[in-house]
């Protein structure tokens, strides 16, 4: 078993689809049917009152999905954590397309897990004696 991770930054963005919460609903949308993810509940959304940026929140069952932008910067960043393996995913293009990225910094980040029980001795494992009644 091994997980996955990406983190993405998008830079130059159209801020006011930064703060399009319907562009980021979809956005979500269309990497959790890409990819074949499976949220445990529907996303959460917060959006910030002065710059109008926005944080999302999926839970998924492989692990999350998680969203920040920032009008005022015009950027955009995407944290997506699986932990079973995932097909690439052209995000670059995507944010190129739907949030006029003019730079796009995409980092994927292997996790592997190791097996906890090889590395250490531990007792055989077995039932115990069945009890006696008298």
């Amino acid at each position: 078993m091994s997980g996955q991770e990406w983190v993405i930054e998008a830079h130059g963005c159209d801020p006011s689809a930064l703060a399009d919460g319907d562009r980021l609903r979809a956005l979500f949308t269309r990497l959790i049917e890409a990819l074949d993810l499976h949220p445990v509940s529907e996303p959460v959304w917060h959006q910030f009152p002065r710059t109008g940026g926005l944080t999302g929140l999926c839970l998924l069952a492989e692990s999350h999905l998680a969203c920040h932008t920032f009008p005022e910067y015009r950027s955009l960043c995407l944290n997506l954590f699986c932990c079973r393996p995932r097909p690439e995913w052209d995000f670059a293009g995507c944010l190129e397309q739907g949030f006029a990225a003019t730079s796009v910094r995409v980092r994927r980040i292997e996790r592997p897990y190791q097996n906890e029980l090889e590395n250490c001795e531990l007792p055989e494992l077995r039932s115990p004696d069945p009890v006696s009644v008298v």
